[in-house]
């Protein structure tokens, strides 16, 4: 008999990750990068003392913003990202808010390694459990009594969940508002009745 079964909880949030993008707009390519960069060096400045690790930033890009040739502007961009506590979530999403060009993308939740791992043990056995009540009541409809399990084949996945999210002026952001982190089991089951 083969069983295919599928479970999935949640775990506590232990961090986040967060993206914010950053923007600088000017009458020229080398202006608008210029304008970037000091806000790109005041926004690491402000975040530096809350993140987790190193903060991530690839190049800028630059790109002309579409007009008449005499009003042509020119935008430069580029992305932050990193990781912040649950303590440095709120103060995170404050600071990005109040600086000039720079717009929060998303939040993904993250579990600790200690509750990612609790919660895959705990998936595991509720699959096996419930996969041998399955196996044993099969077995008692055929008038069979023995039950063995013969294979188990396991995929689990983990998903951080992003939550993309608008820096709004509100009174507090609450970390435990935040979606929780996600992980999913499947097993397949053989089991010889007899």
């Amino acid at each position: 008999m083969q069983l295919t079964l599928r479970e999935s909880g949640e775990s506590r949030t232990e961090s986040f990750r967060f993206n914010l993008r950053l923007e600088a707009e000017a009458s020229s390519s080398a202006a608008a990068l210029e304008q970037l960069s000091g806000r790109l060096l005041r926004l690491r400045k402000e975040l530096e003392p809350l993140v987790i690790g190193r903060l991530v930033t690839p190049a800028p890009r630059t790109y002309a913003t579409p007009g008449s040739q005499q009003l042509k502007g020119y935008r430069a961009s580029t992305s932050i990202s990193g990781t912040v506590g649950r303590s440095n979530y709120d103060t995170l999403i404050e600071r990005a808010g109040r600086l000039p060009g720079v717009r929060l993308q998303g939040m993904t939740s993250l579990p600790s390694a200690e509750g990612q791992d609790r919660l895959q043990d705990q998936l595991l056995e509720k699959a096996l459990q419930r996969g041998r009540r399955q196996a044993e009541r099969t077995a008692s409809a055929l008038g069979l009594r023995r039950v063995a399990l013969l294979r188990i084949d396991q995929r689990s996945h983990s998903t951080a969940r992003p939550s993309p999210m608008a820096v709004r002026a509100a009174p507090r952001f609450r970390p435990e508002e935040a979606p929780l982190p996600k992980a999913s089991l499947s097993l397949a089951l053989d089991y010889c009745l007899n």
